[in-house]
């Protein structure tokens, strides 16, 4: 497999990275990004760009990919709305839109969180954001599209979240959170365990809407 990683330095980036360059079966992973991680592996191709949005100049580079993993997003957390649908939903959809043109055959593999609300009628901005982005990814043209709704995740081997309070709760919180997996592992998932979904994903025919259970389910398929 020749996947794409948009937001490999964020928690699940980091996850998914991590289980793409253990697998056998994954040829080439390219990271595209505005700053280079400090990640050494054969396999690894680094494209830094200011711009992510902009993929023309990358296009030969693209085009072959099996699959994208777009794991790039922002807590709605002190964001205004503007800035807020700007990063999630118009930076999201502009890069799709170029990848299709370049590779409708590959997955799109879209990370949005449980709580996001399809209708687009809900009282929560960024529900309604997240759900607009998905409705339309499912119409962009690629041959499959996975929206990934993890709820919980809990951090593993070493990786950690961007975001202050998220490191704070997962620090405070780590032991209650991996006893809450042990009891409830279709709810509370890993690093790991989102990792493996994705990869299972795209061996497989998932699509749609994929809430923590079913993530949990396709991460064991493999």
């Amino acid at each position: 497999m020749n996947l794409l990683i948009f937001g490999a330095s964020g928690m699940v980036g980091q996850g998914v990275l991590r289980e793409c360059l253990l697998d056998a079966g994954v040829q080439r992973v390219t990271l595209i990004g505005r700053t280079r991680l400090d990640h050494h592996d054969p396999k690894l191709t680094h494209i830094v760009t200011e711009d992510v949005a902009a993929l023309a100049p990358h296009a030969e580079a693209l085009k072959d990919a099996t699959a994208c993993f777009f794991c790039l997003g922002v807590s709605s957390s002190g964001l205004d709305a503007q800035t807020y649908t700007q990063i999630t939903q118009t930076l999201t959809l502009a890069v799709a839109t170029q990848l299709v043109a370049l590779a409708p055959q590959m997955t799109f593999i879209y990370v949005s969180g449980a709580g996001t609300d399809s209708t687009e009628q809900g009282r929560s901005h960024w529900a309604r954001v997240k759900g607009h982005t998905e409705n339309q990814l499912q119409k962009v043209g690629f041959a499959r599209v996975c929206l990934f709704r993890p709820g919980v995740i809990q951090p593993l081997d070493g990786i950690t979240s961007h975001t202050r309070s998220y490191r704070w709760f997962y620090r405070a919180f780590g032991p209650v959170l991996s006893l809450a997996r042990w009891l409830l592992p279709h709810q509370v998932l890993t690093t790991r365990t989102v990792g493996r979904a994705m990869l299972n994903a795209v061996r497989g025919n998932a699509q749609g809407v994929l809430d923590s259970a079913a993530i949990a389910r396709l991460a064991r398929a493999g």
